[in-house]
């Protein structure tokens, strides 16, 4: 092994495993979470996801950054990721659309990354021992291997982490309807991302964004239509306020739609455990069944827990019942939930496609069907 004196910069993961690679972006260290991300394209509304917060994010497409950085596609005001690790930068940023290249962008914000992994090596590693700790080291940290190790150790873990009040709106505000407004929406932010927003927008609904620790006088104190309860990153189990929140809502039967993080919160509202699963469901081509119908979705993913169940499983709620209303193929993970007596109903995976496939944005036109113009409770 080449001794780590002589190396740029190194993955370090918890169980004593060193990934060596060049410094790409800012130099010092971060800690976080590893995990891989499969998607071809998209890599800067990855990188803005606020559900990436506190995860050290690799790329398994081979080259990154070959269309640069520009000011439009950020799903949130910044980068999210804790570190970002790729196998081979691009040298060239040809597209039309950028403004800076990506390397340049990382500095900026002052991300630290990892380039020249052998990335296909380190997701087959993840596969295998599935996603844990590690810290992304360049700069002075090198001299001490022993230390990056023990730092990565009492790096925070991904279980038990309560991470939505960190990249949730400190202060409510409204996103405009575009064209008249026909609905108006609570929008409890748990780490939202835009494309959700547009998506409701285009749909004539006005969001009211409310940050992560409202209570449900300040919920209806917008005098909503529904509610929508967003993605976000950590374990829904730390997530008691938004959990009994959710449950106010579902009581007053206002419409709700919950996406990613807010499909494991509505499921814990409705009575079911979430867990952490080994390596996570993070792409844009995962396939998605419809229990109703038996059809196939391609879809966006971006999650590391799960609402515990079966593919088409009935169950009795608090709010009557319930079902899995979609399940992936591949694992038979829970990716939606629907109510049957109440108007609530959620999925695991990311609709507003940013980045990824189209095939579920008819589930914000279902939503806004659910809507009722005037009532208001």
């Amino acid at each position: 092994m080449v001794p780590l004196l002589a190396i740029p910069a190194v993955l370090a993961l918890e169980n004593g495993r060193f990934f060596p690679g060049r410094i790409f972006g800012a130099t010092g260290t971060s800690l976080g979470e590893v995990v891989f991300q499969t998607g071809m394209t998209g890599y800067q509304e990855t990188l803005t996801d606020p559900s990436y917060r506190g995860q050290i994010v690799v790329q398994t497409a081979t080259q990154i950054g070959n269309t640069g950085w520009n000011d439009e596609d950020g799903e949130s005001s910044a980068i999210q990721v804790a570190g970002y690790v790729v196998r081979d930068p691009s040298r060239a940023v040809p597209h039309w659309r950028s403004v800076r290249p990506l390397e340049a962008e990382l500095v900026r914000q002052g991300v630290v990354g990892l380039a020249g992994v052998d990335t296909r090596s380190l997701t087959r590693h993840l596969r295998e021992h599935g996603v844990m700790r590690a810290g992304v080291f360049s700069g002075d940290a090198l001299a001490d291997p022993a230390g990056m190790t023990a730092a990565v150790l009492n790096g925070p873990a991904m279980t038990g982490a309560e991470l939505a009040s960190r990249v949730s709106t400190r202060r409510p505000y409204v996103y405009p309807a575009a064209g008249p407004r026909r609905f108006r929406v609570a929008v409890v932010d748990l780490g939202l991302k835009t494309g959700t927003l547009r998506m409701l927008a285009a749909l004539g609904v006005e969001s009211h964004v409310l940050p992560d620790a409202t209570g449900a006088d300040g919920l209806l104190a917008t005098e909503p239509d529904g509610v929508l309860l967003s993605n976000g990153p950590g374990d829904p189990a730390a997530m008691d306020h938004v959990v009994a929140l959710t449950r106010s809502v579902l009581e007053r039967r206002l419409p709700l739609f919950g996406i990613c993080f807010g499909n494991q919160i509505l499921g814990r509202a409705l009575g079911r455990d979430t867990y952490k699963m080994r390596y996570s469901h993070r792409g844009i081509n995962v396939p998605v069944v419809d229990a109703a119908d038996g059809r196939v979705a391609i879809t966006s993913h971006n999650h590391g827990f799960a609402v515990r169940g079966e593919p088409g499983e009935r169950f009795e709620t608090p709010y009557g019942p319930a079902v899995v209303s979609h399940h992936c193929p591949n694992d038979g993970t829970v990716e939606g939930l629907r109510c049957l007596e109440v108007p609530a109903f959620s999925v695991q995976y990311h609709p507003e496609a940013a980045a990824g496939p189209h095939d579920a944005s008819a589930l914000f036109s279902a939503f806004v069907g659910s809507l009722r113009p005037g009532g208001r409770r």
